[in-house]
């Protein structure tokens, strides 16, 4: 029988806050892969309390620092590039973290870290909204 080694792959598959699907407006800057400072108007495609995942067209270097403001609150965060994922339509996806975790920045109510929506809880509150 084959046993898969708890390494900090397997350990970091898990994640560390629910991931919501959300457009939020948001504007981006920092430097680009040339080092020249770019700034970016774009939405989320999703976020959590660590950040987010968006499409940028400015390239960015994995690790490097930007940072995010929120269109409707105005806030800003600084992040750092955690993930460069394809590029589709002349953007890439590329995931941001923040310098520590900010729930609130992004205005909305995250599920708890055990809910999925296979839970009972999720099934009751949609068969409950299809009785409305």
């Amino acid at each position: 029988m084959t046993q898969v080694p708890n390494t900090p792959m397997h350990a970091g598959a898990r994640r560390r806050s629910q991931r919501v699907l959300m457009q939020v407006g948001i504007r981006i800057r920092g430097k680009d892969t040339q080092g020249k400072d770019f700034e970016e108007f774009t939405e989320t495609l999703a976020i959590n309390a660590h950040g987010a995942l968006v499409l940028l067209a400015a390239r960015v270097t994995s690790g490097g620092a930007v940072h995010v403001r929120h269109n409707k609150t105005e806030e800003e965060q600084e992040c750092h590039v955690a993930f460069l994922g394809p590029v589709r339509g002349g953007k890439a996806e590329i995931g941001l973290e923040f310098t520590a975790p900010r729930p609130t920045f992004w205005r909305v109510a995250f599920p708890p870290e055990d809910w999925t929506p296979k839970s009972p809880e999720a099934r009751a509150i949609s068969t409950n909204r299809a009785l409305k």
